[in-house]
């Protein structure tokens, strides 16, 4: 019998534990991927704490999954698929195909989007069998724990710059350089933004700069965020990686008119905007989900077209416990990423 190891968490909040498993085989429609690489996702914490409905144990997360192809079930091949394919999969692991939303070709907000970790076992394995549908091709070029964080954090932020309405030369904020921030920043100048970084403390100012920003805001430095942003004309988009609901509150008298707020990090706690500070400037507020997998081949390309990479720690995958904890106590710098022996 051959087996494969993943990390698990047997009851919600769990500690994860390594154990085996037998290889199983992939469905029509399906593939088995042999994992290389598997980033750790602050939404991973959805899924381990069990305050996702429909969450099963034990559970097995991780949606930031690079890897190759190892075997292909019924009709795969005759979409071009072979085995030893490099692929990546995200956030976005597969869709219904016939709601309405799937039916109007907007897969991302499939009504039972099919999440690795949520609606089968994720990437915290040597191992994962998942739908056709989700994969995306890794291009030349880009290492595996690179493709990984890229088929979510990376999507979420090209994405959530590429859809907005700004144009090059337009003013775009980023708020927060963490894990989806430093990203940020990075597309919106390779798109041609004249680009702002918003985090907390002047130590970060060089940070943004290595980043390629060409402001920094310091919203810890007594000047309003908003008053900051409109001495530099106004944002013509905010994209809101912090999941801060105080600070992303915070960037929205910073927007020009006709401004958007595309909000990416997620909060609980409600938004504190008001009408008034939308209707006379006909400013948006809109939330942004990741990606198809089109779109993340779309961001992995890109990435490498500009040298664009996500910053990285890489564990084993028996560190799986350490590198969900560092992430989660905001320890981590920038992305953890598990990697196979």
């Amino acid at each position: 019998m051959s087996t494969y190891r993943v990390a698990q968490v047997i009851e919600p909040g769990g500690t994860f534990e390594l154990v085996e498993r037998e290889v199983p085989r992939p469905g029509p429609g399906h593939v088995r991927i042999a994992v290389e690489a598997c980033g750790v996702c602050h939404s991973d914490a959805l899924f381990v704490s069990g305050a996702l409905p429909g969450v099963s144990f034990p559970e097995v997360p991780g949606h930031e999954i690079a890897g190759r192809l190892e075997e292909l079930g019924e009709g795969v091949g005759e979409r071009g698929w072979q085995v030893g394919d490099r692929v990546a999969v995200g956030w976005f692991g597969g869709s219904c195909g016939h709601c309405t939303p799937c039916r109007e070709g907007d897969f991302i907000v499939c009504r039972t989007l099919k999440v690795p970790g949520w609606a089968y076992d994720g990437g915290f394995g040597e191992k994962v069998i998942a739908p056709a549908d989700a994969l995306a091709r890794i291009p030349e070029g880009l290492a595996a724990n690179d493709a990984g964080p890229m088929a979510c954090a990376g999507v979420t932020t090209f994405n959530g710059l590429r859809r907005s309405s700004a144009r090059p030369g337009d003013l775009v904020a980023v708020l927060g350089l963490g894990g989806l921030g430093h990203l940020g920043v990075q597309y919106a100048v390779a798109m041609g933004f004249e680009t702002v970084g918003i985090a907390r403390g002047p130590e970060k100012a060089y940070f943004a700069q290595q980043l390629g920003a060409h402001h920094y805001v310091d919203s810890s430095s007594g000047t309003p965020v908003a008053e900051a942003l409109q001495s530099l004309g106004g944002a013509r988009v905010v994209l809101a990686t912090a999941g801060n609901s105080e600070a992303i509150t915070a960037t929205a008298d910073g927007l020009a008119h006709r401004g958007e707020l595309v909000a990416i990090g997620a909060d609980t706690t409600p938004l504190g905007i008001s009408p008034a500070q939308l209707l006379m400037t006909g400013r948006v507020v809109r939330g942004h989900p990741s990606g198809t997998s089109q779109d993340v081949e779309d961001t992995m390309a890109f990435s490498v077209l500009h040298g664009i990479r996500p910053m990285t720690e890489t564990v084993p995958l028996e560190q799986a416990g350490e590198a969900y904890d560092k992430m989660l106590s905001g320890a981590a710098r920038f992305r953890m990423v598990l990697t196979m022996g």
